[in-house]
């Protein structure tokens, strides 16, 4: 099968799927996540090897995009009002499910300690491919505008999976590195989030200063070129330096809505039209990766200890939201917004697995049933409690 074959099956089926599960009222990254492991348990052996070794590259740029979109939907007045609850958010969840999830893994699948933090930390990332568009529509009709829940929620979410990201890789470099010492590795996750965030304001303010001057002489097609072509070297530049390139790509929507609004709004419904594309790629890949016989030997153990990570995560979310404004309605939406896990999952699930790590197929299945147990629980959820326990206009 020659790989333009399978990206026409890839972008038809994906969209069909995701389609026939919209109708059906579950979540359309679930029809594809499906889609995608059907197709991959048919037609294995026919998977041309040339869209493996493109694969990384695929699932680096929809997180690209989804982080930009992120960014491009928090200006500073907003989070000035999130301030510190959404600093909070981005962070304490993810350490209460993080830190449970490594012993459990290390106590119910007998991992060692580096693997258990490695897979706990990827699993407990949230998904900005569900939160994201999800909460830029609850701001767009103006839900939950008093207290900015949607935006405390945009802006720690979208950090919470930088926060893991960066975590991940310092244990996946653990595990592939011998002799290296735990404490510097720990010093290296600050250093990491700034240089991180430095490139990505230099590389903000020098569009910002572009698109202003040739606002009227490049089109915004051309403008989403140009911003995609520089986060995408941003990452590149972070996996020389191992530094945190993820926070520095939303820190240039960020700057971008700030200095360009203009330009901002136009970036963001390009982007989101983009995005349509990439989710489907992201998540039908991922279920091409899937080891049926592997995901089900994770099985109920697997979404035992998945739902113990949660119980966690969202205790963590109490914690986190305990001395805001929110009231107790308000905190329960957060609670259940931080629920669905997707995209970290699917574009990092298999990292273990191509570097040869041992339990790299187990891996790869708990983060397909990451996504299959919480994503439509957790996007069902906002959609449902969205308008019953925000304020609408208020």
């Amino acid at each position: 099968m020659t790989l333009n074959l399978i990206f026409a099956l890839i972008l038809f089926g994906g969209w069909i799927s995701s389609r026939l599960f919209h109708q059906i009222k579950l979540p359309n990254i679930l029809g594809m996540l499906i889609f995608g492991i059907v197709l991959g348990n048919l037609i294995t052996p026919l998977i041309p090897q040339s869209l493996w070794e493109i694969e990384p590259f695929l699932k680096s740029l929809a997180l690209i995009i989804i982080l930009l979109r992120a960014g491009l939907g928090l200006s500073k007045a907003t989070l000035k009002k999130a301030g510190v609850t959404a600093l909070l958010m981005s962070f304490i969840p993810g350490i209460f499910e993080g830190t449970a999830l490594t012993l459990l893994f290390h106590y119910f699948f007998g991992f060692d300690w580096i693997i258990a933090g490695l897979t706990a930390f990827m699993i407990s990332a949230v998904s900005p491919a569900v939160i994201v568009p999800s909460m830029l529509d609850l701001m767009e009709q103006g839900i939950g505008k008093k207290n900015e829940v949607p935006s405390i929620i945009l802006a720690g979410a979208s950090v919470d999976d930088v926060f893991a990201i960066t975590i991940f890789s310092v244990f996946l470099g653990l595990s592939t590195s011998q002799g290296i010492e735990i404490g510097k590795t720990l010093i290296s996750i600050p250093i990491s989030i700034i240089l991180g965030i430095i490139p990505g304001i230099i590389l903000g303010w020098l569009l910002v200063k572009y698109f202003k001057k040739h606002h009227m002489k490049i089109r915004a097609t051309e403008k989403t070129l140009i911003l995609l072509t520089g986060a995408i070297l941003l990452v590149q530049l972070g996996e020389w330096y191992q530094s945190a390139a993820l926070l520095g790509v939303m820190t240039i929507g960020f700057i971008l809505l700030e200095w360009a609004e203009e330009v901002a709004h136009e970036l963001a419904l390009k982007l989101k039209k983009l995005w349509i594309f990439a989710e489907i790629i992201l998540f039908v890949l991922i279920g091409l990766s899937v080891d049926i016989p592997t995901a089900l030997n994770a099985g109920l153990k697997g979404i035992a200890v998945i739902t113990a990570g949660l119980l966690f995560r969202s205790l963590g979310v109490l914690i986190a939201t305990a001395g805001s404004k929110l009231n107790w309605r308000e905190r329960l939406f957060c609670v259940i917004a931080y629920i669905p896990k997707a995209t970290v999952q699917a574009a990092l699930g298999s990292v273990a697995l191509q570097k040869g790590i041992a339990e790299g197929e187990i891996i790869l299945a708990l983060a397909v049933l990451s996504i299959l147990f919480t994503a439509p629980i957790g996007l069902l959820g906002i959609k449902i409690f969205g308008k019953k326990l925000l304020n609408l206009n208020l």
